[in-house]
């Protein structure tokens, strides 16, 4: 069955982050990140390379291994995390935060990380974001029609943030930052989401 779950938060509530990291701590990783790259013209290729590298670290885990055991020391944590860096091709800046977020054992707050950076960059260019997790990647089509739908509800535009988690065995679970989304919505994301599993029959 199609699974629908649409959460509220509260600004300003620390939420425990990965690492034993805040939200609080790792918002102003990201802050000063997306003001470093807002100066010198950058947001898009950081954001991009952002992107990439949360896909890389939901789809290995080793890679979580990596970022978040204590085991690993910060040496190989830094030289782990460069060598994705470089494979994944991110941009220099991005990549130069990654070593510093090693050397300072920040890499288990990453996902937290990202998902501020890209709440900030969509915040910057007047869209509200949409923590999106399905139990199977979306296509191109199914992206465009859940973006179309929250749009329509939220009356402006909506930045989609993708996790992919096998364990829900189907539907989808929305996250819209602090706002609280009345029951409307759910049935038309409930339609979108059993249109989706139709879709990979």
């Amino acid at each position: 069955p199609v699974r629908v779950s649409l959460s509220c938060e509260h600004d300003g509530v620390p939420v425990q982050g990965s690492g034993g990291m805040t939200a609080g701590l790792a918002g102003r990783y990201a802050s000063a990140l997306f003001e470093l790259a807002r100066d010198k013209g950058q947001l898009a290729a950081v954001g991009e390379s952002l992107s990439r590298l949360g896909a890389a670290l939901d789809a290995s885990a080793d890679m979580r291994t990596l970022t978040n055991s204590p085991m690993v020391s910060r040496a190989d944590g830094e030289r782990g995390i460069l060598g994705l860096a470089d494979g994944l091709g991110v941009d220099p800046l991005t990549r130069n935060f990654l070593g510093v977020a090693a050397r300072g054992r920040r890499l288990g707050a990453l996902p937290a990380i990202i998902a501020a950076f890209r709440t900030r960059a969509a915040a910057e260019r007047g869209e509200t974001t949409a923590e999106v997790t399905s139990a199977h990647p979306l296509n191109d089509e199914q992206v465009a029609t859940l973006k179309a739908t929250l749009a329509a509800k939220l009356r402006r535009d909506v930045d989609v943030q993708l996790r992919v988690d096998p364990s829900l065995l189907g539907g989808l679970i929305v996250k819209i930052g602090s706002r609280l989304i009345d029951s409307s919505i759910k049935s038309k994301l409930a339609a979108v989401g059993a249109a989706m599993m139709k879709g990979s029959d």
